[in-house]
């Protein structure tokens, strides 16, 4: 099992809002004129960022007057979005106190405060109550969860019947040996790569029918060829990007990352999987 504590410590790095204040100013702008599509290339920490998020959401049917539950939240770009593009009211949960906190913040800048909010929470112990939630999202995040029937089950518990689950993950494809570190983990025992089958396994468990899954490798490998084309015009990292939440081995994560993706032995899957009812 991985440790809580030790989890939050990766990817904590005691000055995240302070970095993120200092890029936008150097993109020209302040907390009361940044905007949300100024903060999508720090606040979406997940391959292919907001261009992934958008195509993912867009299958779940959420609606203006649906309660989104989104889980490891991190900064909450997954919630801001999706509380901009459907109306809808978010509550995030993540286990790292600082991006909780920065992420509420982020949400009073851009005025989105009254529809959001984001909670420290475990992913595996949800303390929301029964049937409180239209949809679930988890982008990124089962990577660092090892009881995937419990989270499952979890999320089955909060739920209203007819509720849509959502999965945008990390998922082992291949049986190759991966390079660490990664964004979600330094060593291999702060990981918890499953297979796509051990998703369908422990949401069928739980009761979900699953009803879509895409496999996003192909896109994966072009969007971060776009990027390293984009950085390498600009000579250097955007003001604001992932390597502001990655630490001085943003760059070696990356790297690493894309090579376990370019190999076979990873890709981002897409699983949407329903409650009946």
């Amino acid at each position: 099992m991985i440790n809580e504590d030790t989890l939050a410590r990766h990817y904590a790095q005691g000055n995240v809002l302070e970095a993120i204040t200092a890029g936008i100013a150097r993109l020209g702008k302040t907390p009361q004129t940044v905007t949300i599509d100024d903060l999508a290339p720090v606040d979406e920490f997940h391959v292919g960022g907001r261009e992934a998020t958008s195509a993912f959401l867009d299958q779940l049917g959420i609606s203006g007057d649906d309660h989104l539950l989104d889980i490891g939240c991190g900064l909450g770009g997954a919630s801001r979005l999706a509380a901009h593009r459907y109306g809808c009211r978010v509550t995030g949960i993540d286990l790292t106190a600082e991006y909780v906190q920065a992420g509420n913040t982020l949400c009073a800048w851009l005025g989105m405060a009254d529809r959001i909010r984001l909670e420290q929470g475990n992913a595996t112990v949800l303390m929301q109550p029964a049937a409180s939630f239209d949809r679930a999202t988890m982008l990124h995040v089962g990577m660092n969860i090892a009881d995937k029937q419990g989270l499952a089950r979890g999320v089955w518990r909060v739920l209203r019947p007819g509720g849509v689950f959502g999965i945008y993950d990390l998922m082992r494809v291949g049986d190759g040996e991966l390079t660490f570190p990664v964004p979600w983990a330094s060593e291999p025992g702060a990981s918890a790569l499953a297979r796509p089958d051990d998703y369908h396994a422990a949401l069928v468990g739980a009761g979900f029918e699953i009803i879509g899954e895409r496999n996003r490798r192909e896109f994966a490998l072009e969007f971060y060829e776009r990027m390293r084309g984009k950085a390498a015009a600009a000579g250097g990292p955007p003001p604001l990007g992932l390597h502001l939440l990655m630490g001085p081995q943003a760059a070696t994560k990356l790297k690493n990352m894309i090579q376990n993706i370019a190999r076979g032995n990873i890709a981002p899957i897409e699983l949407i999987a329903r409650k009946p009812g």
